[in-house]
């Protein structure tokens, strides 16, 4: 029987879970220095982890440790990826909580904590960053320990070890004064503190906690053996979460070691492994023995929150820059998205090529968008919506805790901003030169707050908010204020007429750019929509005035992320996503249609 350590690390975003798993990497020399190129973290090995700078998919890695194989997975901080880190905490015996020496406890810190001692996780404290100035390691270490009693931790939770340290320069210690110049101290507290997994003798038990795609084999089934010993070529009975049984048989195994997947002819009790094979399973599904099946509890997910509408790309534009543009690749690329992602839901539309897609919050739904435009799909997806409960006869909804940390003379303009959208201030302090405000905020508040924060405190704020829970409703939240100006006709977009039109409103788009009728083109500085024709161009005659054609200066457009662009949008109108495009319209493109519908 191997010896072996099962752990999550699990903090709020940009706390350093990544980089330190990255050193556990290094000082079990798994990868060789040279390898190293750059300055990209090993594990955030897909285009969109890199450029946002988080981590969306956990991660199994395992790292040989004085003679002990400890298993780390690596979780998304963002508690919009919540169900990530809900099932892969099935797999462990305890976890890694990371705090962020001077920011102390955050809201994903807490929603990720209360999971883990829900479940009954060991934790283990690892207070990082504490090379920064102004940080404070002793006072977080307090804050730590208030927050897990306030979450019902039992006495063994509350005795946890901390560990002090700098994940990004390589160390950690027992006490923050005294730098070490590896992380060995971290490394020998994981393995006296976390249990080791029991081992329980009987018929094979798996629960199916990931998975994870090959295109030579097909799905594998990634989880913890729970009990006795799968072995490569047996007969196994896949217990589905509905009660059917189906017998099937396991063509080969697979075991962590570093950074990649070895065969192996069995696996023991608590180890991770994957399961090549299987066929038709679900995360949450139980491998389980072929004459004498038992299946385990299935994995619970928190419910969405939000949904969005996505519908086929119909616009003048379509197919010009994608591969796949029919409701049928939408419908397949939204079922295989389901096998994986458990906090999405998904409904057919009121038409045949729409979809109600269900997910925790704006930036789970976008990432997603995101990684089917670089995929090559062309779609149209329609404004956010929150979805309401009614719980004994109240209408109710979901509503999250905020947290902005700002610099202290910015304090005033923040609560404005946040009131307005029926939040309610319920708690305030400063820390150095900066305040830390906490809101409860219902979720249609926070759509287009971020970007609202970030312009009144010139990109200063650190916005972040977990879900709470429902309450009753709050009343209307006012809208955007502002109309949209909608191009009246299909062409090249001429500078000529958009400087004729600079009053009006700021332009989306810049000169020479193809629009269509019915796109939105810019914003209008009062609250009606209008039409304008911006493809207009100058009539020539042979008659030339002095001075005629001055330069025209145009300021610079505004772009929008595809976060700020769904934020920004109203209900008549849609954000069509396609491979290098992004553009905003209106749902009936026709201007004497669209006038028509209203009247």
């Amino acid at each position: 029987m191997q010896n072996i350590r099962n752990i999550a690390i699990i903090a709020h975003v940009d706390h350093g879970k990544t980089t330190l798993v990255d050193r556990m990497i290094y000082q079990a020399k798994i990868v060789r220095g040279n390898e190293k190129q750059g300055k990209d973290l090993i594990l955030d090995n897909n285009d969109l982890e890199r450029e946002r700078g988080i981590t969306i998919l956990s991660k199994n890695v395992s790292v040989p440790y004085k003679g002990v194989k400890i298993n780390i997975i690596d979780t998304p901080g963002h508690s919009d990826f919540g169900g990530e880190v809900e099932r892969v905490l099935n797999m462990t015996d305890g976890v890694l909580l990371l705090v962020d020496a001077f920011e102390g406890t955050m809201p994903q810190t807490r929603f990720v904590l209360q999971k883990a001692i829900e479940m009954g996780k060991k934790p283990i404290v690892v207070i990082n960053k504490v090379d920064k100035p102004n940080c404070r390691p002793d006072e977080v270490n307090e804050q730590v320990f208030d927050l897990m009693f306030s979450l019902n931790a039992t006495e063994d939770q509350l005795d946890f070890k901390t560990i002090y340290g700098s994940a990004k320069h390589g160390w950690m210690s027992k006490s923050w004064k005294t730098p070490t110049t590896d992380i060995t101290q971290l490394l020998d507290t994981i393995i006296e503190e976390i249990p080791a997994p029991e081992y329980r003798e009987g018929t094979p038990q798996m629960l199916i906690s990931s998975l994870e795609y090959s295109p030579y084999v097909g799905r594998i089934a990634i989880g913890r053996v729970n009990r006795g010993t799968l072995k490569a070529g047996m007969q196994i009975t896949l217990c589905k979460k509905d009660g059917t049984l189906q017998k099937q048989k396991i063509k080969d195994l697979m075991i962590f070691e570093g950074l990649e997947k070895r065969s192996a002819e069995s696996v023991g009790c608590g180890d991770i492994c994957a399961v090549v094979g299987v066929e038709d399973f679900e995360i949450g599904d139980t491998i389980a023995d072929a004459e004498f099946p038992e299946a385990l509890p299935p994995i619970t997910v928190d419910e969405p929150t939000m949904s969005m509408l996505f519908t086929i790309n119909d616009s003048p534009f379509f197919g010009k820059e994608g591969k796949f543009v029919t409701s049928r690749h939408l419908k397949e690329r939204l079922e295989k998205e389901l096998e994986k992602n458990l906090a999405l839901r998904v409904k057919e539309g009121l038409t045949a090529d729409s979809f109600i897609v269900y997910g925790r919050g704006v930036l789970h739904l976008s990432i997603l968008i995101e990684t089917m435009r670089r995929e090559g799909f062309e779609l149209q997806v329609g404004q956010p919506k929150v979805l309401d409960k009614n719980i004994n006869g109240v209408r109710c909804e979901p509503v999250e805790c905020l947290t902005i940390d700002l610099p202290e003379e910015m304090v005033g303009k923040a609560i404005e901003i946040s009131t307005r959208r029926k939040a309610a201030l319920m708690h305030m302090e400063t820390r150095g030169d900066r305040a830390h405000l906490e809101f409860d905020i219902p979720s249609r508040g926070l759509i287009g707050l971020r970007s609202n924060l970030m312009t009144a405190s010139q990109g200063e704020a650190v916005v972040a908010h977990r879900f709470k829970g429902y309450e009753p409703f709050k009343g209307e939240i006012e809208k955007r204020n502002n109309g949209s100006l909608i191009s009246l006709e299909t062409g090249v977009s001429v500078a000529y007429a958009m400087d004729k039109l600079q009053d009006r409103g700021r332009f989306f788009i810049a000169p020479g750019e193809d629009i269509y009728e019915g796109q939105v083109v810019g914003e209008h500085t009062r609250a009606s929509d209008l039409a304008i024709n911006i493809c207009k161009t100058k009539k020539l005659t042979n008659v030339r005035a002095a001075g005629s054609d001055e330069k025209v200066m145009l300021p610079p457009p505004i772009r929008f992320s595809l976060e700020e662009a769904l934020e920004y949008i109203q209900e008549d109108e849609l954000v069509e996503v396609t491979p290098n495009s992004m553009r905003i319209r209106k749902i009936i493109l026709n201007d004497t249609e669209r006038k028509r519908r209203k009247g």
